[in-house]
């Protein structure tokens, strides 16, 4: 497997990073500049629907290739690491354009992508869309007007590989580690048994070349999430359909609760991707895939110690907005021996 240098990212990436977006909620309002400014870059910017309340939908093109790649952030509105690392991506391919893997990319790969699908759940930080319906469990039905423009989008490009991102919330932790799962990966399951078919392979193998360069930089802080099968899930359809499906969960990596460290490696896992599907024509090696620590839900964001953990009390961050400002309030979860769960933050009671 071919690898990205770590340190050329690590080094670079201050002047990578797309500056205008930061924080949590990210929403139409503060990416359409940046659709603009691509206008005259080479990346086709195009409008190709709108949500249930009207918000324009955008799509981009990159790469002229044989190998067909499709990308969708923020079909859960709240879910926003992703659609910053897009733009990361995106700086990347233009400030390195004769670097030998934009190159690599540019010509082996041709690539669609969909950088905010439920704008209405982006304005108003929610998971669902505008009609309460969740698009990553629409992919049957297709009751959401995002969820059957996206899958006009499949059709039309019939893609080889899909990268689907998504967020995670801090409760999840790297199973055998006292580490939170930073980034976690999943090659979905086609049906119920959740053999390991030959497009399964590919996409774990995918993966490994991802988590590979992950664990150079953060060892130990990627997760493996469950792949059991969601028959009206989005990334298991598509994988049922013959497009092998990545999921990138991005997760919580210490103090980042806005999780501007964690786009970085959502970044790095993109590209990495990118670049490992471009320059690879065997993809049948998947077993260390099997090797990644399973995700576990053991973190708690606070947890106030009691001296025999008899009387300990956890707490939660739920995400809101209020007077128009993403907000973290604290909210009590749990009391009790918490002795088996870990936490973002510990503190010592009197009693």
């Amino acid at each position: 497997m071919t690898h990205i240098n770590s340190s050329f990212l690590e080094d670079n990436y201050s002047k990578i990073k797309e500056n205008s977006i930061s924080g949590r909620w990210i929403t139409l309002e503060d990416i359409e500049p940046l659709y603009l400014s691509l206008q005259n870059s080479g990346i086709q910017t195009k409008i190709i629907g709108e949500s249930e309340q009207g918000r324009a939908i955008y799509q981009l093109k990159l790469g002229k290739g044989k190998k067909k790649i499709l990308v969708w952030s923020q079909m859960h509105g709240n879910e926003s690491t992703g659609t910053k690392a897009i733009f990361d991506f995106l700086n990347f391919i233009q400030q390195y354009s004769t670097h030998e893997i934009t190159q690599s990319i540019l010509t082996n790969c041709s690539i669609t992508i969909v950088p905010m699908l439920n704008p209405d759940g982006a304005q108003a930080y929610t998971r669902v869309n505008a009609n309460s319906v969740d698009l990553n469990r629409d992919a049957v039905e297709l009751k959401a007007k995002e969820s059957k423009l996206l899958r006009s989008v499949l059709e039309e490009v019939n893609p080889e590989f899909c990268f689907n991102l998504h967020d995670q919330r801090t409760i999840f932790g790297v199973e055998g580690t006292q580490n939170p799962a930073t980034i976690s990966f999943l090659a979905p399951s086609e049906e119920e048994t959740r053999a390991i078919t030959e497009g399964r392979k590919e996409t774990m193998n995918v993966i490994v070349a991802m988590n590979d360069l992950l664990q150079e930089i953060i060892p130990n802080h990627v997760g493996r999430y469950t792949d059991e099968f969601y028959p009206t899930a989005t990334g298991d359809n598509f994988q049922k359909l013959g497009h092998n499906t990545i999921l990138i969960e991005a997760g919580h990596f210490a103090n980042d609760y806005d999780r501007e460290e964690v786009r970085k490696y959502n970044f790095y896992a993109l590209l990495q991707g990118m670049y490992h599907i471009s320059s690879t024509e065997n993809f049948t090696e998947f077993k260390k895939y099997l090797a990644i620590p399973n995700n576990i839900k053991n973190f708690y964001d606070v947890i106030y110690r009691s001296k025999n953990n008899e009387k300990d009390m956890a707490y939660q961050y739920v995400e809101t907005i209020e007077n128009g400002k993403f907000a973290l309030v604290l909210t009590k979860e749990k009391e009790g021996d918490l002795s088996l769960y870990l936490a973002h933050k510990e503190f010592k009671k009197n009693n």
